[in-house]
């Protein structure tokens, strides 16, 4: 094998295992309690993936194996060390962080979500990102009140 084939390969596996940070967000790390337990299992788990890495004998697989669970560490642990714990609503008379809120748009069936952090957020599940478009429309709001959000009309129906 010629010293020129050996390094190509080491720079091509060089490339591969140098993944770029993942985005932080600019806004402030606002999380729930279980938001907060949430990042640190991620970040358990990407410390975890990494170890198991570690225990693969060739050099560059090892790279490669371990690229992803090191950015994905990163990433978590600086989650972590920003997150910001936000209690729970005292009240249900506004729209705040936490809240679950239900709401109509236009005259279609009503919708809820919690307005969660970033990291936490999944419509699917029912939870929406404070810094979303509608979870911003929405902060601040009561039950009866109407805002535009996405070009669509929505009213507040219950908070919770």
């Amino acid at each position: 094998m010629s010293v020129a084939f050996t390094k190509e390969e080491s720079s091509e596996t060089a490339a591969e295992t140098q993944l770029p940070d993942r985005p932080i967000s600019p806004h402030p790390n606002l999380v729930t309690e279980s938001g907060l337990a949430q990042l640190q299992a991620e970040l358990a788990r990407a410390r975890a993936a990494f170890e198991a890495a570690n225990g693969i004998d060739d050099v560059n697989e090892k790279r490669r194996q371990q690229a992803g669970p090191l950015r994905d560490a990163r990433y978590f642990a600086e989650r972590v060390r920003t997150a910001q714990v936000m209690p729970d609503p005292i009240s249900h008379d506004t729209v705040g962080f936490g809240s679950t809120v239900t709401y109509s748009r236009d005259g279609k069936p009503p919708q809820t979500y919690r307005i969660v952090g970033e990291d936490e957020a999944d419509p699917k599940t029912g939870t929406l990102s404070f810094a979303s478009p509608v979870a911003r429309a929405l902060m601040g709001k009561t039950v009866g009140d109407v805002v535009e959000a996405g070009g669509h009309e929505l009213e507040v129906i219950a908070i919770a």
